[in-house]
């Protein structure tokens, strides 16, 4: 099980204030400077919407990478919790599973204590009744001694008749003894065999409060559970806009990418025949795909190479940087204009090597992998815009 924070575990009412407040600065920060904002509006030069448009880009990235961040801890918060919730439920059938069982044992014990108790009163009325019918005839005999209980032995015809009639009585003194001993064995034994079902009964009784108990602590447990997971899911549909954001922000860089095409001088042309960016295999294609920390169906505007932390990334083909800096939930990013309206994106990257205005050759070293922004792990994730729409880059690899 996953052990959270007490304050997680309680919620936070400020969170949706908090979520709030990000998600309108994004989009005042949007509305204030818009990224497609023409180049040649009045009062702005080419060098200076560049610097500006990177300052409030700066703003909103940082805005951003917070909401992702909680996109992510929510979404680990709510698998944990299903987890968690599904292990509970599984120990709360397990536990009334076994309180039926132990009910059973409890009804068991006590029909045998029942039996033991109807055992043990026919024992001790039938050792009353012998005990009562021995003593009688023991004083019957002791009254008898001194004339009839003789006579009886006198009437002998002979002295071996005389003998076998007084060993004839001792026997009929010893059986009755043994009779009585018998009946106190049995007795005794009935009681020690009660004994140890009564404290068998409660041993499982005892057994059967503890289980209750915690069945009882379990669905406390459960119910909270649930009650996380429902709030979790409210939080995320909240964080659902922050994601849509960024789809907005695809479409703004392509905006972008076209008006600082048409501002630029000098542009250099490339191959057209692209090499690999990065020495490792494709992990996910380009077009619809279940993103793989929202978990809905999303568009996938590129292609991802499952490079290792620090692998280095190299440009696909020659061209001039128009971009170098974090952009939202692509993290730290790099875009080469290669002439002709094409252009590719490399993102996600933890170190940039090249700037803003930079001439780079097709093969030069101009970042390295990471897995900053909106992103499950290190990986370059690579892009081909035709006039900043993405299209298939596997087209020019």
């Amino acid at each position: 099980m996953v052990v959270r924070s007490f304050r997680w575990r309680h919620g936070n009412p400020w969170r949706w204030v908090w979520i709030a407040l990000l998600l309108a600065l994004v989009l005042v920060s949007l509305t204030a400077v818009p990224v497609g904002a023409r180049l040649d509006s009045p009062g702005l030069e080419v060098a200076q919407s560049v610097q500006q448009l990177q300052q409030q880009q700066q703003e909103i990235n940082k805005k951003r990478a917070e909401l992702e961040n909680e996109q992510n801890r929510l979404q680990t918060e709510q698998a944990t919790s299903e987890n968690r919730l599904q292990g509970l439920q599984q120990n709360i059938t397990a536990t009334a599973n076994q309180i039926t069982e132990t009910e059973y044992r409890l009804s068991q014990a006590e029909k045998q204590l029942k039996d033991l108790q109807a055992k043990l009163e026919q024992a001790l009325a039938q050792f009353r009744s012998m005990q009562q019918a021995t003593v009688a005839r023991l004083q019957f005999l002791q009254r008898q001694q001194g004339s009839e209980g003789w006579a009886v032995l006198l009437q002998s015809n002979d002295f071996n008749e005389f003998l076998d009639r007084r060993y004839q009585l001792k026997r009929v003194y010893q059986a009755d003894q043994n009779v009585l001993d018998e009946l106190k064995r049995r007795t005794d034994d009935i009681n020690q065999q009660k004994a140890g079902v009564e404290a068998q009964k409660n041993q499982v009784a005892l057994l059967r409060q503890q289980q209750l108990a915690q069945k009882q602590q379990y669905e406390q447990e459960a119910a909270s559970e649930q009650s996380m997971i429902a709030r979790l899911k409210n939080e995320r549909g909240a964080l659902e806009a922050a994601e849509a954001q960024l789809a907005r922000e695809s479409e703004q860089l392509a905006n972008l990418i076209r008006e600082k095409v048409a501002a630029q001088t000098g542009i250099i042309r490339g191959t057209g025949r692209f090499i690999y960016p990065a020495g490792a295999r494709l992990t996910s294609g380009f077009g619809t795909r279940v993103h793989p920390i929202l978990g809905s169906r999303r568009f996938h505007s590129g292609v991802d190479f499952g490079a290792s932390h620090g692998t280095t990334i190299r440009a696909a083909d020659s061209g001039r940087v128009i971009f170098s800096g974090w952009y939202g939930g692509y993290g730290q990013a790099v875009v080469i204009d290669h002439g002709d309206g094409l252009s590719t994106l490399y993102a996600h990257a933890s170190r940039l090597f090249v700037q803003e205005g930079q001439a780079v050759q097709q093969g030069q070293p101009i970042a390295a992998v990471g897995s900053t922004g909106l992103s499950t792990g290190p990986h370059l994730h690579f892009e081909v815009r035709r006039n900043g729409s993405p299209i298939d880059p596997m087209g020019f690899l």
